[in-house]
């Protein structure tokens, strides 16, 4: 069957599915197909690792959001292959954004299509939420955009928007879809409510962006070491599996959550404590949240 990385037109279509890891995985390992090469970050999210490894293409891992290193495993790749390049838009762990126009050149460049998972950007980048695309002013730019529905849009699912042909190739060849039932009315309800709200009040992400502005400089104006790229995934440093355990049991006793992100998530000895601000934190729950951050910092050592 010829590749679907050959079929793309102008057309943007979407198709659902029943979880955002389901649509990152059956994305990957249906539009790329024996004969094509994927370009994959080191730091992509599971979902697009397996569909890497369910794909019957060549997988090139390249060092995370270097755009040389991807470059020089791109000029490597043999010359009738399709390629596929795919990254993250917001990493999952550390919060950081991708390079897209950098990648983007690279896709026009080398011939190649581009595929962005935006399970973390969508509700949070760009001025109305619309993604990493918005956010760096390239909406029209991205081959593929996937995502879930179980983050911004409080629903389950997930999603993946591209071209009409590639679609419709989703549609009947991804056995994620095939073999599987559709999104329950009451959930599409629900997505379509959340995406009318993002659309019809903005101010939503702004005040996401101005709560996770702020308990970034409270935590590091308490000592803590915070990975900050400028979105609400805020992971603290911490370094140690068992002490990133030790505190999130304390914070759960204080009425927090936070989560401990340890190996193989992250590399060994650089374990975290992961959190993720909304847009409907107070800051008097922000503020409580700090407190007892910096009370059990102390009481661990890790500040």
């Amino acid at each position: 069957m010829e590749s679907a990385l050959a079929k793309f037109k102008d057309v943007e279509e979407a198709v659902s599915f029943s979880t955002g890891f389901m649509a990152l995985s059956a994305t990957v390992s249906t539009l790329a197909g024996k004969g094509d090469c994927i370009f994959s970050d080191e730091l992509n999210h599971a979902s697009i690792i397996d569909g890497c490894g369910r794909s019957l293409a060549t997988t090139a891992v390249y060092r995370h959001k270097d755009l040389a290193d991807l470059e020089a495993k791109l000029k490597s790749a043999p010359g009738p292959a399709a390629k596929l390049i795919v990254t993250d838009g917001v990493f999952s762990m550390e919060g950081d954004i991708c390079d897209l126009p950098g990648l983007r050149r690279l896709a026009d460049s080398y011939g190649c299509r581009l595929m962005v998972d935006d399970a973390h950007a969508t509700g949070v980048l760009g001025r109305t939420g619309r993604g990493t695309a918005e956010h760096f002013g390239m909406e029209g730019k991205v081959d593929v955009t996937s995502g879930t529905l179980s983050k911004s849009l409080a629903a389950v699912g997930g999603f993946s928007g591209g071209p009409h042909a590639v679609a419709e190739f989703l549609r009947y060849n991804a056995r994620q879809s095939v073999f599987s039932a559709s999104l329950p009315p009451p959930v599409a309800a629900t997505v379509i409510a959340a995406l009318k709200i993002l659309k019809s009040e903005p101010e939503r992400v702004e005040r996401l962006r101005a709560n996770a502005r702020m308990m970034s400089s409270e935590l590091k104006a308490a000592g803590f070491t915070i990975h900050d790229h400028g979105t609400p995934i805020l992971p603290i440093a911490v370094g140690d599996d068992d002490r990133a355990y030790q505190a999130a049991g304390r914070l759960e006793q204080e009425g927090v959550f936070a989560n401990p992100v340890v190996f193989p998530a992250v590399p060994p000895g650089q374990a975290i404590m992961r959190i993720s601000l909304m847009a409907t934190h107070t800051e008097e729950q922000l503020r409580t949240a700090l407190r007892k951050f910096t009370l059990v910092g102390k009481e661990l050592r890790i500040i």
